[in-house]
C-alpha cells in the first residue's frame, strides 16, 4: 500500500495539470496499442500470402497467382493484384512497375496512419509538464511574497517540490510514447521494405518468364 499511496499522493500534489497529462498519455497509449496490433496483423498476413504465392510465381503460373490474390485484403495481396492484372493485359515491365508503385502509394499512408500522433502526444505531455511546473512556481513565489520571512525558505522549497511533479509526470508519460513511436516507425519501415522486395521479385520473375517465352518462340519459329 505504501507504493500505491505514494503514487496517489504524487498525482494529487501535482496540481491540475496532472489530469491533462494523464489524458494525453491515455490517448497516445491507445493509439500505440491499436497501431501495434494493426501492423503485426499486416506483417503476418503479408508473410502468409507471399509464402503461398511466391512458389506459384516462380513456376510462371501467373493466372493461378492472379486468382489467389484477387480476393486477398492484405497489403501484399493488393500490391500483387495490381501488378498481375497489368501482367495479364499489357505484359510490359514499365507498366506493371507503375501499377505496383501506384498500389504502394495507397498502402504506405495506411501503414503510417496515426503513428505520428504518438510522437505528438509525447511532446504535448512534456510541454504540459513544463507549463504545470512554471504555473506552480508562479503560484509558489506569489504565495511566499507576503509570508513570514522565517517561513519563506520552507514554503518555497515545498512549493517548488510540488511544482516539479508535473514535469516529472510529463516525462514519465512522454518517454514510453517516444520509445513506442520509434518501434512503430521501425515496424512500418520493415513492412514497406518487404513489400518493395516482393514487388521487385515479382517484376523480375515476370521479366524472366517473358524472356523465356520469347526465346522459346524464336527457337520454334
Amino acid at each position: 500500500m505504501g507504493f500505491l499511496e505514494g503514487i496517489v499522493n504524487f498525482f494529487q500534489t501535482g496540481g491540475a495539470f496532472m489530469y491533462p497529462i494523464m489524458i494525453v498519455f491515455a490517448v497516445g497509449a491507445a493509439i500505440s496499442i491499436e497501431r501495434w496490433i494493426k501492423l503485426t496483423s499486416v506483417r503476418r498476413d503479408n508473410r502468409r500470402v507471399w509464402k503461398l504465392v511466391h512458389p506459384v510465381l516462380e513456376q510462371g503460373e501467373f493466372d493461378k497467382a492472379r486468382d489467389m490474390v484477387t480476393d486477398e485484403k492484405s497489403a501484399i495481396g493488393n500490391l500483387l493484384t495490381m501488378g498481375l492484372a497489368r501482367q495479364g493485359s499489357v505484359r510490359r515491365r514499365d507498366d506493371i512497375e507503375i501499377a505496383m508503385e501506384e498500389s504502394m502509394m495507397e498502402i504506405i499512408p495506411q501503414l503510417e496512419k496515426r503513428t505520428p500522433y504518438v510522437a505528438l502526444f509525447a511532446n504535448i505531455a512534456t510541454l504540459l509538464g513544463l507549463l504545470g511546473t512554471i504555473m506552480g512556481l508562479i503560484e509558489a513565489f506569489t504565495a511566499v511574497a507576503n509570508a513570514d520571512p522565517a517561513e519563506k525558505a520552507d514554503m518555497l522549497s515545498a512549493s517548488i517540490s510540488v511544482a516539479m511533479n508535473t514535469t516529472a509526470f510529463g516525462l514519465i508519460a512522454a518517454i514510453p510514447l517516444l520509445i513506442v513511436h520509434a518501434m512503430l516507425t521501425s515496424k512500418t519501415g520493415e513492412i514497406v521494405d518487404s513489400l518493395e522486395m516482393a514487388s521487385v521479385k515479382t517484376l523480375n520473375l515476370i521479366a524472366d518468364f517473358a524472356k523465356r517465352q520469347a526465346a522459346l518462340a524464336a527457337k520454334n519459329g
